[in-house]
């Protein structure tokens, strides 16, 4: 009697276990073309959490892990523009629509919160899903906006530094075991 009950609790658990995934060590990039010059980093620490039963999605990106080829940049990003010691992450909270849980990649929506430098604001933005297996890749590429987060950028600095930048990401997800 113990055998079967025990057997049904965890049948019962699986189908609400293997539909989170987690991914850790995502990959973000942000790009800025300017006029004198081109600015870009990469971050390989993001953290993600995706619900796929009701589409909940949250990532976390840690402000002052991104790369640069030049480490003043890395400094004046961190301390001048985003301020990383008092805003230390950059997060999105939301939903993604029309995800499948089927083979192949797919084209889906992800509408929700995104938080820069203190400021949060709603958006939307177009990424895919690739799944195999019982992994998924999630991948996007979308503008922000610096003045929409008041990011601010001094006037003798703005031919550097665009005040739109793209941002690329790339997370690789597994189921979550408890």
């Amino acid at each position: 009697m113990k055998s079967t009950l025990l057997f049904l609790l965890i049948l019962a658990l699986s189908p609400a276990i293997a539909q989170k995934y987690k991914a850790e060590g995502g990959y973000v990039k942000f790009f800025s073309e300017a006029t004198l010059e081109d600015i870009a980093a990469e971050n390989n620490n993001g953290t993600s959490v995706f619900d796929q039963g009701n589409g909940n999605i949250v990532f976390s990106i840690p402000i002052e892990s991104f790369e640069f080829d030049k480490s003043l940049m890395k400094e004046h990003f961190n301390e001048k523009y985003m301020e990383s010691e008092k805003y230390p992450k950059a997060t999105f909270k939301g939903t993604i629509s029309d995800f499948q849980n089927s083979e192949g990649v797919q084209k889906v929506q992800a509408q929700g919160s995104m938080t820069i430098h203190g400021v949060t604001r709603q958006v939307s933005s177009e990424g895919q899903i690739e799944k195999k297996g019982d992994q998924l890749r999630m991948t996007s590429t979308f503008k922000v906006r610096l003045e929409d987060y008041k990011v601010k950028i001094p006037r003798l600095l703005w031919q550097n530094i665009a005040e739109e930048v793209e941002v690329t990401i790339d997370f690789q997800y597994k189921p979550l075991t408890l």
